[in-house]
This record gives structure tokens, sequence and C-alpha cells, in this order.
């Protein structure tokens, strides 16, 4: 199953044109070592929340947009080369560099591994991204609860679910996604998302889904819905390398 590296990215509201060319750009450095994919969409439909929220996850201020992207990876060992890789790459560190359009500082990165991933990638699709705290005792729950939901989002015309496991998030400088999430001790980060043809297909559906009995839980929720992050996102780069 793919292995994700998950983004949370704040960018100038007015660098939105120079944002999306500079991830153009990147794609034949990404292409060299080994991305598969890479996803770029712009934060459109992203709530406030009363614990934390997407906007709060990177610190966002007055004039941004948050961006979710991630690049998708055969397994880990596949990730790993290439990070290693663009590290040493000076061609990719001189387009990366100080002259982004964003501010790479506050930017949260991580590596999650898919535990549920059913359909296929739709270039241009419209995106729901979340990010949530799981107790780690509870992945199996989860997942059973996420694989559970996933077809029912495809009946309703979904494209793509993944949800992906927390592997390898680490501190950042300025925040990260354990800050994010108000992560407590025993659990784990899930990074998913939801590909939609369109922003209308995602509207009304998730108020077909809302009403639909089988949502519903079988018992207890295995994580705490208070702390979960989401956003709607409407596309801007979807390249298969």
């Amino acid at each position: 199953m793919t292995y994700v590296e998950g983004f949370l990215v704040p960018v100038p509201t007015a660098n939105r044109e120079a944002y999306e060319k500079h991830a153009e750009s990147c794609q034949p450095y990404f292409q060299k070592h080994g991305v598969k994919r890479v996803v770029e969409a712009w934060g459109d439909d992203v709530p406030d929340g009363k614990l934390n929220d997407l906007k709060k996850a990177v610190a966002l201020e007055e004039d941004e947009t948050v961006v979710i992207a991630w690049f998708e990876y055969p397994d880990r060992a596949a990730r790993d080369a290439a990070n290693a890789g663009m590290r040493s790459d000076t061609e990719m560190a001189e387009v990366g560099g100080k002259n982004a359009p964003f501010d790479g500082k506050r930017m949260i990165i991580g590596g999650f591994d898919s535990i549920v991933e059913v359909g296929s990638p739709a270039p241009g699709s419209y995106i729901d991204g979340f990010v949530v705290p799981v107790p780690e005792a509870n992945k199996e729950a989860y997942r059973a609860m996420a694989a559970k939901a996933a077809p029912i989002f495809q009946e309703y015309g979904a494209n793509r679910v993944v949800e992906a496991w927390g592997d390898d998030t680490q501190d950042g400088q300025v925040t990260d996604y354990h800050r994010a999430t108000l992560k407590e001790p025993g659990e784990k980060v899930v990074y998913s998302w939801v590909e939609w043809p369109d922003k209308a297909t995602r509207d009304e559906a998730w108020a077909k889904i809302m009403q639909d009995e089988r949502m519903k839980p079988d018992g207890d929720m295995p994580m705490d819905g208070k702390r979960m992050m989401w956003g709607g996102f409407a596309p801007l780069v979807d390249e298969t390398l």
C-alpha cells in the first residue's frame, strides 16, 4: 500500500500563483528522486475549530492560506531514499531555498503508512483533508471504522479514500503534527483525505453522508473527534510522475 509524505503549508494568499508555479517547477526533481505522485491543494473551505484546526496547525497569519499537499511512494524505503537524495541535490536546494513563496519554518511534514486505501487517483480532484490523533491501542478499531466508511464515500461520488497512520512524525521547531493535534502520550497521528470529482459533488455528498445510518460507529469512537482537524481544498497541482 502507499506510503505518504504529508504536508501542511502556510502560504501568503497573494502568492497563490507563485506557489503553484513553484510547485510545478519542482516536479522534475521529485520525479528524479522517486516520488510517484504529487498533490497540492489550496485551502477553500477550512473552518475554525474550538480546540484546534488546520489553520492553527501552521500558525496561519492574516492574509495567508493553508495548503495541503502530499507525496506518494510505494513504501517507506523509497521515501527515505528520496529524502536523502533531495537533501543532497544542489539543484533542488536552489529551487526550494529562501526564494520559495511560503514560510518553510511553519511547514509541517510527516511520514504516514496507509491503512485504508480504496479507489483510484483522480487528477484535479477537490480534496477533503483530515488530521486526527488516535490512541495507538485503537489502531485496528480506527482502521475498521475507516474501512467501513470508505465504500459509503465512494457510493456518494468519492473517487478515492486514503487513511494513513503516523509512522515518522517528528517534532518541529515552530509547529508539527504533535502540537497541531494536541497529541497525548500513547497516541499516533492519522493523515487522511477524500478525493472528489468537484466541490459540488463533495457538498452534496456530505449532506447525505451525515444522514446515513451506516456511518454510525459500532460502539465507542476510537479517537477524540474534538481534536480532529479538517477542511476542503481546491486543486492546484496533481502529477503522477
